[in-house]
């Protein structure tokens, strides 16, 4: 099969569908793939790239999809180019399919077959597929970014000879993943972060991250909607929402708004009141301004000024990071594509939950919205909450694993039968080796004993596992090494001695210095 790679036209999309990583991984599954002529280079991909890695380069846009029997793109077919998309071919891409009906009939009528890559079912199995995800994250930061290049001062504070600078405030109203990529950006930058979500399981993800989570007195109340989204919450809670917002825009210098409601036009959080209640120099970058906005006075694509404040209304703030985005984005058709089967074993499985749900038109056919996965999984997006028949469940468990942890006549028989061993094994070595070989022996368990004591009873909290086992190996051989320097002559014996407590020395102190190099990474 004829994969083909078309140059997007959508006016200011810089992203590829494939990356030369991309290519070579599907040229060992088996397909040949075709490539527009100057397709990657405003991703920085440019031609040789793609040939090195056997792509064949095609200079007419005709040509590439006449021959082409599947399309890959980031953005959703234009209208040109469904014309020039062959009978029953495939389109692989980002599709929006509840916004682009008139789109998905034209496509139809080509008896076409789509996977929107919008699509792809949040469960477990399909995290490796997620570009929705991978560009959210990017867009979450590059947020940070637009909105650090519009705040006319630092985001970190500092105490300098002409004075004291406060750091910036960060308010960031949903905690997806563009959120949470946004708190891990700004606390990165210094600032005081503050973060809002209508899911109350996202506090522990926005506080690892450093982040301030803000809570609403709405107990009764989760925001938690199917596969990890949010829903859309009563009357009273946008009150209090609103309410909330109000305050924080009086103090906060920077605003980022993700939120979003599948199927719908984003929810209006900040008002224009607000907006007029922020100091001047302040920011809003508006992540959900493709939508309609999350904030009343947004333009998409547009950068306004009112009342001193910025608003940001950027659409494509993934293609501003077009060689990162192309990665993941490439890295995620790869994947689908495998699933798919290859080249070898092409086929769209209807019985398979992540193809199913991805899937749009099917040979003509209308196939969305997909049914419910029958087996889903868990949403991996956030943590939903125990339910109560899952309480029962894992209530069972435990009992079922404290009956199996408990002690058995054969476990008990097998631990007598090695202690008699042991034992037997001492009172053989003791009476039948040099005293040599008893002053070494005794050595070598005294320093297991004391060695992996000293060191594996350290806190978790100052040493990793992992870290805890080679430290307490390392204790071995410096206790061993400490009880050999105390011989009274200087030999061959004292010098090794020596020198391992000096390496295993060094080895301690750089295995806490890893470890605290490690946890200084999660902390707040």
């Amino acid at each position: 099969m004829i994969i083909g790679v078309p140059k997007e036209i959508f006016p200011d999309e810089r992203r590829v569908a494939l990356v030369p990583r991309g290519v070579e991984a599907l040229k060992k599954m088996g397909f040949e793939i075709l490539v527009e002529s100057g397709a990657g280079i405003n991703a920085d991909y440019g031609n040789p790239k793609y040939e090195e890695v056997g792509a064949e380069i095609v200079t007419n846009t005709r040509e590439l999809w006449s021959r082409s029997d599947i399309i890959v793109k980031v953005r959703e077919p234009q209208s040109s180019e469904v014309a020039l998309l062959k009978s029953s071919g495939t389109v692989i891409s980002f599709f929006w399919p509840a916004k682009n009906g008139e789109l998905l009939q034209q496509l139809s009528a080509k008896k076409a077959t789509v996977l929107a890559m919008d699509c792809i079912p949040r469960i477990t199995r399909a995290q490796k597929m997620d570009a929705l995800s991978s560009m959210a994250n990017v867009a979450g930061y590059r947020a940070v970014v637009e909105a650090a290049h519009a705040f006319p001062h630092f985001f970190t504070g500092q105490i300098t000879a002409a004075g004291k600078i406060e750091p910036a405030k960060v308010l960031i109203i949903g905690g997806g993943v563009a959120g949470l990529a946004a708190v891990g950006a700004a606390k990165g930058l210094g600032a005081i972060v503050r973060a809002f979500d209508t899911r109350l399981a996202v506090r522990e993800q926005v506080e690892s991250l450093g982040g301030e989570f803000l809570e609403l007195d709405f107990p009764t109340e989760d925001g938690e909607g199917g596969g990890g989204y949010a829903k859309t919450m009563s009357d009273e809670f946008l009150k209090a929402e609103l309410k909330l917002f109000a305050k924080q825009a009086i103090e906060v210098d920077i605003i980022i708004t993700t939120a979003l409601i599948p199927g719908r036009e984003a929810p209006k959080l900040i008002t224009a009141g607000m907006v007029e209640s922020m100091r001047e120099g302040s920011v809003i970058v508006d992540l959900a301004a493709e939508q309609g906005g999350n904030c009343t006075l947004t333009k998409p694509n547009e950068v306004v000024v009112h009342h001193g404040v910025t608003i940001i209304g950027y659409t494509d703030l993934p293609s501003r990071m077009a060689a990162l985005s192309s990665r993941l984005y490439s890295t995620a058709i790869v994947h689908l594509l495998d699933e798919l089967g290859g080249n070898d074993n092409y086929e769209i499985d209807m019985e398979d939950d992540v193809v199913r749900g991805a899937l749009v038109l099917n040979h003509g056919s209308v196939t969305w919205p997909p049914p419910k996965p029958r087996n889903p999984g868990p949403a991996y997006s956030v943590d939903t909450g125990p339910r109560p028949d899952d309480e029962a469940k894992r209530t069972a468990k435990k009992e079922v694993a404290e009956v199996s942890n408990q002690p058995t006549m054969t476990n008990a028989l097998v631990k007598m039968i090695l202690i008699i061993a042991a034992a037997v094994g001492i009172i053989f070595v003791g009476t039948t080796m040099p005293e040599s070989f008893l002053s070494h022996f005794t050595v070598f368990v005294l320093a297991c004993f004391v060695g992996w004591q000293v060191i594996w009873n350290v806190k978790p909290a100052l040493h990793t596992p992992l870290m805890s086992v080679t430290n307490a190996i390392s204790g071995i051989i410096i206790i061993g090494g400490i009880l050999q320097l105390s011989q009274p002559e200087v030999n061959a014996t004292v010098i090794l001695g020596a020198a391992a407590v000096l390496l295993a020395a060094i080895n301690v102190a750089g295995g806490f210095l890893v470890t605290n190099r490690m946890l200084a990474m999660f902390r707040r």
